[in-house]
């Protein structure tokens, strides 16, 4: 049994009751293979595999607070700290009842290797809690990220551990949590990245993920002699992502038609509408419907569907496992030419081997929507120098890493004779300054 299938198997029997997780490891070890096997009788040695599968720290707690009836709710808080060898711990924190530990272990795992390929100093973690901002007034909000926050505020530092905000976690919840931080701890530092612009927040912070989705898939055209100008694309998700994602590919000269949320989707032959998508969705805070009813072109469906229609090119931005292997073979059946992901870890595994057996050019999340935590990075640094870069400067500086993220995925891939496998790429190139830096500190 070869050393990759060793650790597999003590993985699979440790956390079984972690499917997330489990699909994560799986997939990012077996496309390390090459790599591994280059390599197999030092990594054994130093079992490098056991250590960057297994998480520096664990952190679970009780989130009680008091709703506007006066009754007392009480939620789960995680933080699972998972690797630190190239930087203090970077990721998001997560507000959705779907959270448990597999899933933010999940995350975390993944965030490793793509705060590795942003290049910059951060190591990978994540947190959350089962909590669910949607409904609830600001003040149960407030309450409950200021209980979250008191025992959160522990284990982390602008040097240690840095969060930032996630699904169910936007600027509102950043900026109660800073507050609840900067009064237990007594410092004002750049513990948490998506803070508003008053308080140390970065410019182009709300763009990055989906501003970086959309420089990475022009880089990814441009290499394959091609522009965006002039195509299709289909978008699933209406949050933060998937808002800019669409703004950037209409900016490039593409037309975005779709979009979604946890009910429904919306079709949209004309191109969807930012600025009444921005106000459906981030002022109202409203479901797509409203959307519908403002947009005369605009078709609206209860469910699943986004796959459907007929596109050249398919960004999922909503959420992980969203797209099956039956919306693979509807998207290759329709001809389109590339999928890339604004999500973590959206598309399952059959469906990612389907689509790149059919010749569709696949670039995974850890790849393709690394802009929102290289600009965190890029936050993080602002704050240290305390200095404030202009919107251009941050933007720029975001287009150069996506460029340079591309550049080394598909190098890392050609190298070991996987051209075009971006998948295999990715994971290689981050895997490799990682393991480089656990191996120069030791036994850690």
């Amino acid at each position: 049994m070869s050393y990759v299938d060793e650790v597999l198997a003590r993985v699979k029997e440790k956390n079984a009751a972690e499917p997330e997780f489990l699909q994560a490891v799986e997939e990012v070890l077996n496309s390390l293979r090459p790599a591994i096997e280059a390599n197999e009788e030092k990594f054994k040695k130093e079992a490098l595999l056991e250590r960057i599968c297994e998480p520096e720290r664990q952190i679970k707690f009780r989130v009680p607070w008091v709703d506007d009836n006066g009754q007392v709710q009480v939620n789960t808080g995680y933080r699972v700290q998972f690797n630190s060898a190239i930087g203090p711990y970077k990721g998001g924190l997560r507000l959705h009842p779907s959270v448990n530990l597999g899933i933010i272990k999940f995350l975390g795992f993944e965030q490793i290797f793509k705060n590795s390929l942003t290049g910059l100093p951060i190591g990978g973690g994540k947190g959350g809690s089962d909590f669910d901002p949607k409904g609830k007034s600001d003040r149960e909000v407030m309450a409950f990220c200021q209980s979250f926050m008191t025992e959160l505020c522990k284990y982390i530092g602008a040097d240690t551990d840095v969060p930032a905000g996630d699904i169910g976690t936007g600027a509102r919840e950043i900026g109660y949590m800073f507050g609840q931080y900067k009064r237990i701890r007594g410092l004002y530092e750049g513990v948490l990245t998506g803070k508003g612009l008053t308080y140390g927040g970065s410019l182009a912070r709300t763009e990055a993920t989906g501003y970086g989705l959309l420089y990475i898939t022009n880089e990814l055209f441009k290499d394959h002699g091609d522009t965006l100008e002039g195509k299709t694309i289909a978008v699933s998700g209406a949050g933060n992502v998937a808002i800019y994602a669409i703004q950037k590919a209409h900016q490039l000269g593409a037309k975005v038609v779709t979009c979604s949320d946890s009910t429904g989707w919306i079709y949209d032959p004309e191109g969807i509408d930012v600025e009444l998508l921005k106000e459906v969705k981030e002022v109202k805070r409203a479901r797509l419907t409203e959307y519908a009813a403002a947009k005369p072109s605009a078709e609206y469906h209860e469910g699943r569907g986004v796959w459907a229609v007929k596109c050249d090119i398919a960004l999922p931005c909503a959420t992980q496992n969203e797209l099956l292997i039956d919306d693979a073979k509807q998207l290759v059946a329709n001809g389109c030419k590339a999928v890339c992901e604004g999500a973590n870890m959206p598309t399952t595994i059959d469906a990612t081997e389907y689509l790149q057996e059919n010749g569709v050019w696949f670039i995974g999340g850890k790849a393709a929507n690394a802009g929102g935590v290289a600009t965190s990075a890029l936050e993080m640094s602002q704050n240290s120098e305390r200095l404030s870069w202009t919107f251009e400067e941050v933007d720029s500086k975001l287009q150069g890493i996506m460029a340079n993220i591309y550049k080394n995925i598909s190098d890392a891939a050609k190298r070991y004779g996987f051209e075009g496998n971006y998948v295999v790429g990715a994971n290689i190139a981050g895997f490799e300054k990682v393991a480089e830096a656990m191996i120069a500190q030791g036994v850690c």
